[in-house]
């Protein structure tokens, strides 16, 4: 992927995990910031979920300071997980051009029919501006405490999609898979386009059933960090491989902070300046989360114009 794409980068609020910046029940706080996010020009705002955590949330020790990505093993098993979706659809009812971001949606963990009729209406309600992430995720408590086997949970997420493929196609849908069965089952309404909800992927790594996922369902490519050259090369020819145009793949980056230590946040400045070398790697999209500099909840709406007015400094110099 090269630098043939869109120039202006968009910019998504990252909402989740901002603690440092407002309380666990506070969650008109982040429907607020939505609005704000809108209002200066972000593109979009991205949630993430758990339903619940166990002991091996904290695994490999909880993060020095606090204002860092969860990642596995590295959180406090007491971090608040709100509703990805809930929260997504009380900010569709006060937004009109944001973009839904809901990454890291556990598909394994529930049924595919439940969950497409979640998603597909979450999808009419904001008008088309849904994006799924799904993933497969990584605690083994979580499975544990749902009922539902750990070693199952990549072919469990490949018949997700498998399944929510056809029922954006319309009805009647069967469906005969090792984990789900159905038979004639009527799905309306629909999500709003034909092909469903914009789908993105992600992960540590482009391993061979994610690049699968990828080419068969995916709008956008989410890499936790920066993907190797190789990795990028691998999907351009497996995309061309599909007969798919690499370069329309939405390509997602992001921002990382330096904190000067574990109580501080970090500056914004020096962690904008890897944009232009995204964008001419493809990347146009990229995620900022607030807290990660800035400690003030009513700052949030100044915060991104900041980011779009020194962004837009940093590409013009």
């Amino acid at each position: 992927m090269t630098g043939d794409g869109p120039k202006t980068p968009r910019f998504v609020l990252v909402l989740s995990e901002n603690w440092t910046l407002t309380g666990g029940r506070d969650l008109p706080a982040l429907i607020r910031w939505a609005r704000e996010a809108e209002d200066a020009g972000f593109d979009a705002v991205m949630i993430s979920e758990h339903i619940v955590l166990g002991p091996d949330a904290g695994a490999g020790g909880v993060m020095g300071n606090p204002r860092e990505y969860a990642l596995p093993g590295n959180q406090d098993p007491r971090t608040p997980w709100p509703s990805s979706l809930t929260l997504l659809a009380a900010i569709a009812s006060v937004t009109s051009r944001l973009r839904l971001a809901a990454a890291a949606v556990l598909a394994p963990l529930r049924h595919p029919l439940a969950l497409a009729r979640d998603l597909g209406t979450l999808d009419l309600i904001s008008e088309g501006r849904l994006v799924v992430q799904p993933t497969v995720s990584w605690s083994r408590d979580e499975y544990a405490a749902l009922g539902v086997p750990f070693e199952n949970r990549g072919a469990l997420l490949d018949e997700h999609l498998e399944i929510w493929n056809l029922l954006w196609q319309g009805s009647p849908v069967s469906y005969q898979g090792r984990h789900y069965r159905f038979e004639d089952v009527y799905f309306e309404p629909r999500a709003h386009r034909p092909d469903g909800p914009r789908m993105w992927f992600g992960g540590q790594r482009l391993h061979a059933r994610m690049l699968d996922r990828l080419v068969r369902y995916g709008h956008g490519f989410h890499p936790l960090g920066r993907p190797a050259p190789e990795e990028l090369a691998r999907l351009r020819t497996a995309m061309a491989g599909a007969g798919r145009d690499a370069t329309a793949l939405e390509m997602i980056g992001g921002t990382r902070p330096a904190f000067p230590d574990d109580h501080s946040c970090a500056p914004l400045a020096p962690a904008l300046e890897s944009i232009p070398e995204q964008l001419a790697q493809g990347f146009t999209t990229f995620c900022v989360k607030p807290s990660q500099f800035i400690d003030d909840p009513d700052a949030v709406g100044a915060f991104c114009r900041e980011v779009v007015k020194r962004t837009d400094a940093l590409l013009a110099s």
